[in-house]
C-alpha cells in the first residue's frame, strides 16, 4: 500500500490536472457554441446556392457538359481526398475515428488517390502509413472564413481541371449536435446537380426539393451560361468551406465532452485517493499504537 505522503502527492496532481480539464472543457464548449452559430447560418446559404445551382443546370442555353465541373470523365484514373482533420488532440475519438474511415474509404477504391490533409493529426498519421499525400493545410482558426479555405479550392480545382485527377472527394465529420457527430465521405468533383435517380440531396446539402428547384422560375443576367460558369466554381468553395465548419464544430464538441469526461473522472480518482489515504493513515496509527502497546508490555515484565 502506498504512503500517506505519496497518496497526498497522487491527490494534489490529480487536483491540478482536474483543473486544466475543466478550464479547457470552458474553452471548448464557448468554442463550440460559436461554431454551432457559423454552421447553422452556413447551411441555409449553401441550400439557396444549391437550389440556383440545379436551376441553372437546367436551363436549355447551360446545359450540364458547358462547365467542366460538371461533365464526369469518360474514365477514371486518378482520385483526390480531402481528409478534414485536427491539428491537435484532447478531443476523445474524434480524429481517430476521421482518419480511420477515410483510410477504408481509400483502401475501399479501385484506382491511385491522392490525399490533401488539412489537419495536422491526420497528416502525421496517414503520411506514417504510406499514403500518397500530397499537400498539408494546417493552422485552421476557430472561426474559419471563405478566405481561409481559398488555397484548399485552388489545389482541388487545378487538379482536376488539368486532368491529374478525374474525381475528388471529401472527407470530414458533419456535426449534428454538441453530443453527436458523423463522419461522412462526400463526392465534391464532378457535381452532379441534375442527377435526379441516382444521388441523395443529403449528399451536398439537406432539405434541397431537386425537382422544384429546377421547375422554379428565375431571371438570369446577362444569362444562365454565364452565372453557371461563375456559380459552380463558388458552390465548390462553399463545400469545402461547409466541410471545414462542420469539422471545426465537431472537434470543439468532442473535445468539450472529452474534458468534461476527464474531469469527472478525477473527481472520482480523488475521491477513491482519498479514502485510500484515510486507510493509509489508519493502517499507520494503528501499527504505532501497537507499538506503544507492545512497548508498555515489554517494560511491565
Amino acid at each position: 500500500m502506498a504512503t500517506e505522503r505519496e497518496l497526498n502527492r497522487r491527490i494534489r496532481s490529480v487536483k491540478n490536472i482536474s483543473q486544466v480539464t475543466s478550464a479547457l472543457a470552458a474553452v471548448s464548449a464557448a468554442k463550440a457554441s460559436k461554431a454551432q452559430k457559423q454552421v447553422e447560418a452556413s447551411r441555409d446559404y449553401a441550400g439557396k446556392a444549391f437550389e440556383i445551382l440545379i436551376n441553372l443546370a437546367s436551363q436549355p442555353s447551360a446545359g450540364e457538359a458547358r462547365h467542366p465541373l460538371l461533365a464526369p470523365r469518360d474514365e477514371i484514373k486518378n482520385s483526390a481526398v480531402i481528409v478534414v482533420s485536427a491539428d491537435r488532440g484532447l478531443a476523445g475519438a474524434y480524429n481517430a475515428n476521421i482518419i480511420s474511415y477515410a483510410e477504408r474509404f481509400i483502401r475501399a477504391l479501385p484506382r491511385p488517390a491522392r490525399v490533401i490533409s488539412v489537419g495536422r493529426k491526420g497528416h502525421s498519421l496517414l503520411v506514417r502509413r504510406g499514403y500518397n499525400v500530397v499537400a498539408l493545410f494546417d493552422d485552421i482558426p476557430d472561426e474559419p472564413s471563405l478566405y481561409t479555405t481559398a488555397p484548399i479550392v485552388d489545389v482541388v480545382v487545378n487538379d482536376y481541371l488539368s486532368g491529374e485527377v478525374d474525381d475528388v472527394f471529401i472527407a470530414y465529420t458533419n456535426f449534428i449536435n454538441l453530443a453527436a457527430r458523423e463522419t461522412v465521405v462526400q463526392q465534391l468533383l464532378p457535381l452532379k446537380p441534375l442527377d435526379l435517380e441516382g444521388m441523395a440531396v443529403s449528399e451536398y446539402v439537406e432539405g434541397v426539393d431537386m425537382e422544384a428547384a429546377a421547375e422554379r422560375v428565375y431571371n438570369y443576367e446577362p444569362d444562365a451560361e454565364a452565372i453557371l460558369n461563375e456559380v459552380v466554381p463558388r458552390f465548390t468553395e462553399l463545400q469545402i468551406y461547409q466541410a471545414v465548419l462542420e469539422a471545426k464544430a465537431s472537434e470543439h464538441s468532442a473535445r468539450m465532452l472529452a474534458m468534461n469526461n476527464a474531469t469527472d473522472n478525477a473527481a472520482d480518482l480523488v475521491d477513491f485517493l482519498i479514502l485510500e489515504r484515510n486507510k493509509a493513515r489508519q493502517a499507520a496509527i494503528t501499527n504505532e499504537i501497537l507499538d506503544i502497546v507492545g512497548g508498555a508490555e515489554a517494560l511491565s515484565k
